[in-house]
């Protein structure tokens, strides 16, 4: 795979005006060339427009153009004039217009007048002057405003796309959409509407207007492509199946891509964690002769080796390397998270050799890398071997780092450490931030030390660290997943009043915990408040409704619960159809978990492990072995491998029916099988061996 072609020319810039990519020059053409600008056709303006709104490049000082302007003509009189009353507002309300004056003022008259034979090209470099200054975007909406009502100038919609640009830069979108509704949308205000939406991250009324433009039968250029992929990527919404559909629309246009396109798709497949589809992109566009960006490059080897796809992410650093690139750190510290993932530590540790060797310097992410794979490796001595090389290399520890140290021994469940790190991290001055905090009450949380972690919390507020959604969800679950629902509904509160609005994530705890109370009225009355807050109940709150409801044998409700959030377009998951069958299974209702087995398969759900011990346990609950039994082979002929809890299960449904002699056959299947014997599935082979034992003596 060759990486790095020589660059081509790009396709972009096909417009009267040539613009280069990295300037943001309005006008470059000799003056000669201008007469013919005022009557350039919709399809020229949209591409000079595009070609003008760039990518997000810096704003340069005037050009040589601009100066000659300036001395050619004068606009001061004009812009004294318009600003005559004061600072100019930008009023865009539809209903403060002013009409067409009957008869002009003198001064005003004499104005138009004096500026009758300015060209086109002059009115836009003074309005793409204006617009470069914030606090002028008014005086360039008047000089606009002026221009039309004079009839002074032809190019109207390049002035209005100029307005609306400058208005997207400016974070000010409702004014922009105010002011596109002043004129017929053309091709050239539409790229201006979308660029404007792509930069202030509002995707779907970006998306919404390329779909309109082609309702309009014109057609949207790469550039728009460009700007809503790149704002996908910058707000983490990226999603594959989304970049697919552009991507076909795309070529369904016969767009050809360009340099920058194919940069940004190539980015967002990989940013999707779609590492495939970025590579098969990567070798069509270095087929075609367009070169691949460094930061492309890395990306794809983060994506694969966050894919666990190490051998791949390997290969791709190697030929970034050979093409005569240098990689940097970033580059070095996306394949060391691959090595971290997989588990080979002694990969990782020559990587950070290698990095040294190369003169690369790591970077405090290098270290915290490192840590992780020393902590999951548990070699905590070498952890913190790492933090004594960070301090001799001038790299400062911080928050962050102690943050993966305190996970590690938390996932190892060795939470006692955690006093150990708070005494490490004073000891050399880091302070703690809110995400080592997080990790903090998080242990505490997970091992039953609530004290600890309301401790811990006050000493966060102490030092002035504002708690955030985070900490509130962690402080509120661990309460409630040790029985305190009183002082998990106190927390809820307390995040209110501290202004720190719950999202979906504390309504589906806090749902969970009046579920569990069987509190049906509040949890009704919390559903409503989330919901009035704009907070739209997601999958995961369906699944806790549909799991409270059916642990307290409220199966109507659960059922319910399913068919409102099919009506709204959500998908259940198989996790809600695992809680379903499990609660009909613990009552014994074998025909319902059934029935609730084939909605899950016919909603095309491929049936889990999980669900499949939940309808044994059905069957074995309601004294039906053999359908316990046809189950298991279900499972042997569709691929899903038995575990201890089904083998288990199996056997008490045995049990059940006093059929002993047949428990000592499962089990040793279940050995056969590789399963290793829990102490509940011991316990019931003696059971079974107990009562058969029993039985002959009896005979």
């Amino acid at each position: 795979m060759l990486l790095m072609q020589p660059p081509l020319v790009s396709s972009r810039f096909h417009s009267l005006y040539f613009i280069p990519r990295h300037h943001h020059r309005l006008f470059q053409r000799p003056i000669s060339a201008f007469s013919a600008t005022a009557s350039c056709s919709p399809s020229s303006s949209s591409s000079y427009f595009s070609s003008w709104n760039g990518l997000d490049a810096s704003e340069e000082e005037e050009d040589e153009f601009s100066t000659f302007v300036r001395r050619r003509y004068d606009f001061s009189p004009l812009l004294k004039f318009l600003s005559r009353f004061g600072p100019v507002e930008l009023v865009l309300d539809s209903v403060n217009l002013e009409p067409l004056p009957v008869s002009l003022d003198p001064v005003e008259f004499e104005l138009a007048e004096s500026y009758k034979a300015v060209p086109a090209p002059y009115w836009h470099s003074l309005l793409k002057s204006l617009c470069s200054s914030r606090p002028s975007l008014g005086l360039a909406y008047a000089v606009v405003s002026w221009l039309e009502r004079h009839n002074l100038c032809f190019s109207y919609e390049l002035l209005y796309s100029i307005l609306i640009h400058a208005l997207g830069r400016s974070e000010k979108l409702y004014e922009a959409f105010l002011l596109s509704q002043k004129q017929t949308l053309t091709p050239l205000t539409y790229n201006a509407l979308i660029g404007a939406c792509a930069r202030n991250n509002d995707i779907d009324k970006a998306l919404n207007l390329i779909s309109r433009m082609r309702q309009d039968g014109y057609q949207s250029d790469f550039v728009n492509y460009s700007l809503v992929i790149q704002a996908l990527t910058r707000s983490n919404k990226i999603d594959s199946a989304l970049l697919q559909s552009l991507y076909r629309e795309i070529k369904h246009d016969k767009l050809e891509l360009d340099v920058q396109l194919v940069n940004d798709l190539i980015m967002g497949f990989a940013k999707s964690g779609d590492p495939s589809r970025a590579l098969q992109l990567l070798g069509m566009a270095q087929s075609t002769g367009l070169s691949a960006k460094t930061a492309t490059l890395v990306s794809i080897i983060s994506a694969l080796a966050n894919s666990g796809r190490t051998l791949e992410a390997e290969a791709l650093f190697e030929e970034l390397r050979q093409s005569g690139i240098k990689p940097r750190t970033k580059a070095y510290n996306a394949l060391l998270r691959g090595y971290v993932k997989t588990g080979p530590l002694r990969d990782a540790e020559s990587m950070v050799s290698e990095m040294e060797k190369s003169g690369v310097s790591p970077d405090e992410h290098t270290y915290s890398l490192l840590i992780d794979a020393y902590v999951n490796a548990g070699r905590w001595e070498s952890a913190r071997i790492v933090l004594k090389e960070m301090e001799a290399g001038d790299v400062q520890p911080n928050s962050f780092v102690f943050s993966r140290l305190l996970a590690g021994y938390r996932d190892r469940g060795e939470w006692q450490k955690t006093f150990q790190v708070l005494k490490e991290m004073k000891s050399i001055g880091v302070k703690p931030d809110t995400q080592f905090y997080n990790v903090v009450i998080d242990t505490f949380g997970k091992f039953n030390c609530l004290d600890h972690a309301m401790t811990t919390f006050d000493r966060m507020l102490s030092e002035g660290i504002e708690p955030d959604r985070v900490t509130w969800n962690t402080l509120i679950d661990c309460h409630c997943k040790h029985g305190r629902h009183i002082v998990a509904q106190q927390m809820f509160e307390a995040m209110e009043k501290r202004g720190c609005l719950p999202c979906a994530t504390t309504y589906n705890i806090m749902i969970n915990s009046y579920g569990d109370q069987e509190r049906w009225d509040d949890m009704k009355r919390l559903l409503g408040k989330m919901k009035s807050q704009g907070v739209l109940p997601n999958v995961v709150t369906h699944t806790t409704l549909v799991d409270v409801y059916g642990k307290s044998g409220r199966f109507n409700d659960a059922i319910d619960c399913l068919e409102e959030m099919k009506s709204v377009g959500l998908k259940p998951s198989s996790t809600m159809y695992n809680a379903l069958i499990n609660a009909y299974a613990q009552r014994g209702l074998s025909e319902q978990a059934v029935n609730a087995f084939r909605v899950m398969t016919s909603d095309g759900l491929k049936p889990s492990l999980l669900a499949l011990n939940s309808l044994i346990n059905a069957f074995g609950e309601d004294r039906r072995d053999a359908e316990a039994f046809a189950v298991l082979q279900y499972m042997k002929e569709n691929g899903v491998n038995p575990d201890v809890v089904t083998y288990t299960t199996l056997m008490k449904a045995l049990i059940r029916v006093d059929k002993f002699q047949k428990v000592p056959g499962v089990y040793e299947e279940m050995i056969m099988s590789g399963c290793k014997p829990d102490r509940k599935a011991r316990s019931m082979l003696r059971s079974a061996l107990r009562y058969m034992k029993q039985t002959l003596r009896a005979s």
